[in-house]
């Protein structure tokens, strides 16, 4: 894949790039990637996360997998009492309205059996990297161990937990997603910002 020489670099740090095989898109943002991907028509391009874009015009590119597109990944703090999973649970809704998370983010306090209670976090499987370094600039830890990854998701779900308290985060701004027609017009142009 030969990339053209680009300006303004930077803009397109946390973007995708999907090689087509003849020709490659940059600047494809993660939901526009899954809008895409999900068609038999794209079922062989690559696809690769722009992770640092440097001063000198130069990317730092991530291949993804397909199906990370598709999954759901989380972060799970099992509590070792219920004042402090509820303190967890205020500081991480406190972190959540001053500095905001990259993508969208389900919090639950659930409860499973034998009274365990564990604070999840929730959130699309291509943003694990940039929900770690959000989470690390919180100096957020927890108290108790910790399970992450799309795994810790499914057995989450079929263990039934009964949430106790919920609560959504947003992203401070997002890009607009194109409606799929208009990114099945952008396919061919190399820039789609």
């Amino acid at each position: 894949m030969k990339l053209p020489k680009i300006d303004n670099v930077e803009r397109y740090a946390g973007l995708y790039v999907i090689d087509f095989g003849d020709q490659c898109g940059i600047g494809y943002t993660a939901e526009e990637v899954a809008l895409l991907v999900e068609s038999e028509q794209f079922a062989d391009v690559k696809l690769f996360k722009i992770h640092r874009a440097l001063p000198d015009g130069t990317m730092e590119l991530a291949g993804v997998i397909r199906d990370k597109f598709f999954q759901e990944s989380g972060m799970f703090f099992h509590c070792l009492d219920e004042a402090g999973a509820h303190a967890d649970f205020e500081r991480l809704a406190d972190w959540g309205t001053q500095e905001y998370p990259p993508c969208r983010v389900k919090m639950h306090l659930a409860e499973g059996g034998a009274d365990e209670l564990v604070l999840a976090l929730l959130y699309p499987a291509e943003y694990e990297q940039e929900i770690g370094q959000w989470l690390r600039a919180s100096g957020f830890r927890g108290h108790g161990p910790v399970d992450a990854g799309t795994g810790y998701v499914n057995r989450y779900y079929e263990q039934g937990y009964e949430v106790r308290r919920r609560h959504q985060f947003w992203p401070a701004q997002s890009l607009a997603t194109r409606s799929r027609e208009e990114l099945l017009d952008a396919v061919g142009m190399t820039f789609q910002r």
